[in-house]
């Protein structure tokens, strides 16, 4: 957790948050368990906002190196500060760069939670061509954690009007058409589980928090109108659209040989 941008008098900005996505404590403690377990020499973190689980894989897998490549300059710089506070600096190296056609593989394991868009064009966002950019950048036998959306249902034409600008019923698939997708690409699937209601709302609601008690704090603050207008049409998109419509499978996914 880090300290909000408050004391400055400006908005702060995903500070109660540890995982940026619908992702419990003890979710994410399975989840690297299982990865550490394989001993990874390299890993590779995709869309690594602040690095958090990457830091906690290297924790649990003191052999290993990581690399976070992601596009948002102050989650690197984040990410950099937590390396530090837990003595991981050499270890580790929190890159500003495109994920799109990256030449960083093969390493043993990746973490790509959310983030595929930065894999494939991301005004036509494929999972599949995702996933085989996933199989390119692992080794034989390699791990790959995915955190994908799916469809819990179908939306209706209402929660697609919702949901994001120009939301439509063929952005994401089924869970059962993603894992497919997955064992096309070339990998098997490992583990599947999805995120709970329970998880979706710790997330949903830690978004907005900091940044909803900013605003009852500074309703005045030159920045105020634009950061409710944000805040209030992100929370309508969820609550109103994909709510219950929209989930997240995680995918720990073995590379075939």
């Amino acid at each position: 957790m880090i300290t909000s941008d408050s004391s400055a008098g400006l908005p702060p900005r995903l500070g109660s948050l540890d995982f940026h996505g619908p992702l419990s404590e003890a979710r994410a403690t399975r989840m690297i368990g299982r990865l550490a377990a394989t001993a990874p020499a390299d890993v590779l973190d995709i869309g690594c906002g602040w690095g958090e689980l990457l830091l906690r894989v290297l924790e649990g897998a003191p052999g290993a190196t990581g690399v976070g490549i992601d596009i948002n300059a102050e989650d690197l710089a984040r990410g950099r500060a937590l390396a530090e506070e837990r003595g991981l600096a050499k270890r580790v190296a929190f890159v500003e760069e495109s994920a799109r056609g990256t030449d960083r593989g093969p390493v043993d394991a990746i973490l790509c939670l959310g983030s595929s868009q930065a894999l494939c064009d991301p005004e036509l966002h494929d999972p599949a061509v995702a996933l085989r950019e996933l199989r390119r950048l692992v080794r034989p036998g390699g791990r790959v954690v995915l955190g994908e959306g799916f469809w819990e249902h179908t939306p209706t034409e209402e929660e697609l009007a919702r949901m994001w600008p120009g939301a439509k019923a063929g952005d994401h698939h089924s869970l059962e058409g993603l894992v497919d997708l997955a064992i096309e690409a070339g990998f098997r699937p490992a583990w599947i589980e999805t995120a709970s209601a329970e998880e979706w709302e710790e997330f949903e609601s830690g978004y907005r928090y900091d940044t909803e008690v900013w605003l009852a704090a500074h309703p005045d603050h030159p920045l105020a109108a634009e950061t409710r207008e944000r805040v209030d049409r992100q929370r309508s998109s969820w609550l109103g659209g994909y709510r219950r419509a929209l989930g997240i499978a995680y995918l720990t996914l073995v590379a075939v040989a």
